[in-house]
């Protein structure tokens, strides 16, 4: 599988101590930079800036069903998401949450599970960057979230809740409330993306966390998988993924992935697109 290290545009030029003012003004993503490129991003008319199109434009555009699904995790060197009391803020460095707020203002939606709405209790805002918010999305089968999460503030953003069929949530009346079928407890990842697709979200961050994250990708229902690892060691502390068990090695999964340097963090870009299992075709996202 072919394996690329890459840097950002300002770590390349720190790299080569090669940095200019006029390089910096255009690459230090100063707020209309990106605020640019993210309009740039959703119009098909025009082809993406060197500077981000290769990492970015793979999210661009969907693949049979329409729909682009990517998976994020910020971890630890030794693959850890959080310490074994489950403190986790903050795991990755500026750079790294940079990153995740670039990526949400490229979306439609961002997904989180309930486990992590009441752990981190997150805004899921683009505050690092210029650019829209996403809509929020959070699975919560038992209703157990409680109405004055952060998630669910009133700020002009559209909310959701997944739950479960017949499950009684008391939610603000201006959250939308989508009842799915569950299995076990849990809601298919196929159908929270076909859910989505019927309200027009065609691109999608599974943002975490790391239950909900392993549970879209073992379904076949991710694209692509950010993973940013901090220069930390815990030692002990709840893992980044949680997959079915192989019994050798070879067994697996060895994607394609690109790595970039962030700062002194690294981002291994993933992509899994094939083993994407198509869901439904989605609105088109403007």
């Amino acid at each position: 599988m072919p394996l690329k290290t890459t840097y950002t545009p300002l770590a390349k030029a720190k790299l080569d101590g090669n940095i200019s003012p006029d390089f910096l003004r255009h690459v230090d993503d100063p707020p209309d930079s990106w605020a640019d490129f993210t309009r740039v991003f959703r119009s098909t008319a025009h082809p993406l800036p060197l500077v981000w199109g290769e990492l970015f434009g793979p999210l661009r555009t969907g693949g049979a069903d329409g729909l682009v699904v990517i998976g994020q995790i910020g971890q630890s060197l030794d693959g850890r998401i959080a310490t074994a009391s489950g403190h986790s803020q903050y795991i990755n460095g500026p750079a790294g949450i940079t990153h995740l707020h670039r990526l949400r203002s490229l979306v439609d939606a961002v997904v989180i599970g309930v486990g992590t709405a009441i752990a981190d209790d997150p805004q899921l805002t683009v505050r690092r960057v210029a650019g829209p918010h996403p809509v929020r999305v959070v699975l919560d089968p038992s209703g157990r979230l409680a109405a004055g999460a952060k998630v669910f503030t009133a700020d002009g953003v559209r909310r959701l809740l997944m739950t479960a069929e017949g499950t009684r949530c008391s939610l603000p009346s201006d959250v939308e409330v989508v009842a799915l079928p569950v299995t076990e407890g849990r809601i298919a990842p196929s159908a929270i993306l076909a859910a989505l697709a019927e309200r027009g979200l065609h691109r999608i961050l599974i943002e975490g966390g790391a239950h909900t994250v392993s549970r879209f990708m073992t379904a076949g229902c991710l694209d692509r998988l950010h993973v940013t690892v901090a220069p930390i060691i815990f030692g002990s502390g709840r893992p980044g993924f949680i997959l079915p068990p192989v019994e050798r090695a070879d067994q697996a999964l060895r994607a394609p992935m690109r790595i970039y340097q962030l700062d002194d963090e690294v981002l291994f870009d993933c992509d899994l697109s094939a083993q994407r299992v198509p869901i439904g075709r989605a609105k088109i996202s403007t």
